[in-house]
């Protein structure tokens, strides 16, 4: 399959490019229908990489790159379970989500976020299995999670780890204030900074430098120098079950789910 419109993504194949596109109102949240959808394009990604050499990650909407997970779904639907039943609820959506990070993490060819706006949460996590980051200039990325009384759950940590000095990722992890795109350069989390809308043209115009390389080789280089954190996935998975039976977990998601504020995920 060369291309495929969902309810909340499409993806299509561009100039040898294969370019992924969120388009889920307000932000993108990262809910049970996206969750579907990016399940579907994992599934296609192994035969979509035989044609391509990229793949680009980017958003259609105005707001931003992504919010993260869609907590007002995980509220709501929490609300009916017993305690028992929310964390297997929990811990089956994020062995879901690990798989589809993962498979974009390790994919057969080199990935590119192209970013902007709000980047936070499950949304950073996104952009952290890519190979490069692409930042327009008001893009801002944070991990707000510990508001909620809990770690990212997507996987970020292990990758922010990854790419990162501790500094950053205790700055990031602990205080919960975001980062603008010329400080996420500064540190080494973006490549390449792009001007205000710009970032999709920069991410084809990387995308096409790439292709002019052999993609054997440019997979060796990837693996060898970007292995996958399986083991701290796994336990980030066991730590965020752990805390999610904590009351200050549910006080945290009402609060966020209560409020009037039009973007509630900004610090």
């Amino acid at each position: 399959m060369n291309s495929f419109r969902g309810k909340t993504l499409s993806w299509s194949i561009v100039n040898g490019t294969l370019e992924l596109v969120l388009d889920r109102a307000p932000c993108n949240e990262i809910g049970s229908e996206m969750l579907i959808d990016l399940e579907q394009f994992v599934a296609a990604l192994e035969s979509c990489a035989r044609d391509t050499h990229a793949l680009i990650i980017s958003s259609a909407r105005a707001e931003g790159f992504c919010a993260g997970a869609d907590l007002r779904e995980l509220y709501r639907e929490s609300q009916s379970m017993t305690l028992q039943a929310r964390v297997a609820a929990v811990r089956d959506y994020l062995e879901r989500i690990h798989r589809v990070l993962n498979a974009i993490d390790d994919a057969p060819l080199i990935t590119i976020a192209a970013v902007h706006g709000v980047t936070f949460g499950g949304g950073f996590e996104l952009a952290l299995t890519c190979d490069l980051i692409v930042a327009d200039k008001m893009a801002r990325f944070c991990f707000p999670e510990l508001r909620l009384g809990l770690i990212p759950g997507f996987g970020g940590i292990p990758r922010l780890k990854r790419d990162l000095g501790n500094a950053v990722v205790r700055d990031l992890l602990l205080t919960g204030r975001s980062i603008n795109a010329a400080k996420a350069q500064a540190v080494g989390l973006v490549s390449q900074l792009a001007a205000e809308g710009d970032a999709r043209r920069l991410a084809r115009a990387t995308a096409a430098q790439i292709q002019k390389f052999d993609r054997a080789t440019a997979l060796a280089a990837k693996r060898f120098i970007k292995p996958v954190p399986h083991e701290e996935l796994r336990r980030e998975i066991d730590i965020f079950c752990e805390l999610f039976t904590r009351p200050a977990v549910e006080a945290g998601l009402r609060k966020f789910v209560e409020s009037s504020e039009a973007l509630p995920y900004l610090p």
